[in-house]
């Protein structure tokens, strides 16, 4: 039975697993609507032929959307793999020096106003029952067993860019002239307020700061895109 508990502990997602998804994926939507858009503005600038557009846009997102996985993949992975080295060090520290995880964990709760008495008591009692889980989440707050996934914030940060930077390329490229440069600004903007607000919530910040600020560098992103593209 408590083995089985433990296999079904393991198979329920942590918080932090979630939210490295979400959060990938809410970098990967902004970087693809602002990447998308300021290739379709620069070239837009420099010639109107819509199938040198299209093939610069998709182009750009293809590269974006691949770019933003392996960055993801590079960065959680190094995350994952310093998650798994702790795991390694706590169960070999339990074996060679156990007195000196016991004193870590009455330290721990020494150090938030737990008394010492009280602090010794709780951490005789997380020696016998579960030491390794004890120290980690502690002392590094790491889950054993729940370790980030690269896999899935890659995943997660290329098709929430590939999905995000096609909006202003459909917008540019479906509707032809002028009409389709405002509906692409106002498909960069209606996408940088959502990603702005998600991003807010998921970091429990200001959401009407965050849909301000990213509009306003989603327009500034594309006036300065379009005012290099005018150079040439």
């Amino acid at each position: 039975m408590q083995a089985e508990a433990q296999v079904k502990i393991k198979k329920t997602k942590t918080m932090e697993e979630s939210l490295n998804v979400i959060r990938a994926g809410v970098l990967g939507s902004n970087d693809g609507v602002l990447t998308v858009v300021g290739v379709l503005f620069s070239v837009g600038a420099v010639t109107s032929n819509p199938f040198t557009i299209l093939i610069a846009g998709v182009a750009d997102l293809f590269a974006c959307a691949l770019s933003m996985a392996s960055g993801e993949y590079a960065s959680v992975s190094s995350q994952a793999d310093a998650e798994k080295v702790v795991v390694d060090l706590e169960t070999q520290r339990l074996v060679v020096n156990r007195s000196s995880v016991e004193a870590d964990l009455r330290d721990f709760y020494l150090s938030r106003g737990v008394t010492a008495e009280t602090s010794q008591k709780i951490a005789e009692a997380l020696m016998e029952k579960e030491p390794l889980e004890a120290i980690l989440a502690t002392k590094y707050d790491v889950q054993l067993g729940h370790y980030v996934s690269p896999w899935a914030a890659a995943f997660s940060s290329m098709i929430c860019a590939s999905l995000a930077g096609a909006l202003p390329l459909l917008a540019m490229i479906l509707i032809p002239g002028s009409a389709g440069v405002l509906l692409t600004i106002l498909a960069t903007a209606i996408a940088s307020a959502l990603i702005g607000f998600a991003s807010a919530k998921m970091g429990h910040g200001f959401p009407k700061k965050a849909v301000v600020r990213n509009v306003i560098i989603a327009m500034l992103t594309i006036m300065i895109h379009y005012g290099i593209g005018r150079l040439f």
